[in-house]
């Protein structure tokens, strides 16, 4: 008896889809399994029901969860897809020109932004979104403030902390100078006691032998 050929097409029946669908969904991520186990590949495979819910199965070791796994795998499939379009000299093309856009985009975005903080045409703009900027630059005024008082906080620690170094050298230099000075009126006492020594010499003439 030869099995009948199934048609591939939408199943009409509601039932008999929902049914076809938890057999086949399981069968699927029991190959993808068996497939990442057999061949030692990465596995990933990601299916939303009619009804919108989320089945998966990532191959992962056993040091990983699946949430992490399906992230690494879907990580690696973006850049070889990025590899792949820089590989191809239209596509890289492409993609240099999407890149230039979205920077041309975000600059626009920018210059504007920094239009209405300079209070420049802002005619355009409604009650809520005047509100919003005025709570932006008011958060931006308080980050300022924070920020130069750190500033300020850390250049008084480093003026106070040089001012005790600059006090201790004083001291040193000081002492030094004290020592200095008993030392160079050590040496004048001892100049003066030899000069004396000289001239009570000299008052004396040498005994003539007879």
């Amino acid at each position: 008896m030869t099995r009948r050929k199934i048609v591939i097409k939408r199943i009409e029946n509601m039932s008999k889809r929902q049914d076809t669908f938890c057999k086949r969904r399981s069968g699927l991520l029991k190959k993808a399994q068996e497939l990442a186990i057999l061949c030692d590949v990465q596995v990933a495979v990601i299916v939303f029901s009619s009804t919108g819910r989320l089945y998966e199965y990532a191959s992962s070791t056993t040091t990983t969860t699946t949430s992490m796994a399906m992230a690494s795998i879907l990580q690696k499939y973006r850049s070889a897809q990025e590899q792949q379009q820089l590989l191809n000299p239209v596509s890289q093309l492409m993609f240099w020109e999407g890149e230039a856009r979205k920077l041309q985009q975000e600059m626009q975005m920018l210059q504007e932004y920094h239009r209405k903080l300079m209070g420049e045409r802002l005619s355009n703009l409604g009650v809520k979104d005047l509100c919003l900027l005025e709570h932006q630059l008011e958060k931006s005024l308080h980050r300022i403030k924070e920020k130069k008082e750190q500033r300020f906080a850390s250049l008084i620690l480093q003026l106070n902390q040089k001012g005790c170094i600059f006090h201790q050298e004083n001291i040193k230099l000081t002492e030094e100078i004290k020592l200095n000075h008993e030392h160079n009126m050590e040496l004048k006492n001892k100049l003066s006691v030899l000069n004396g020594s000289t001239k009570g010499a000299a008052c004396y003439p040498p005994r003539q032998r007879i």
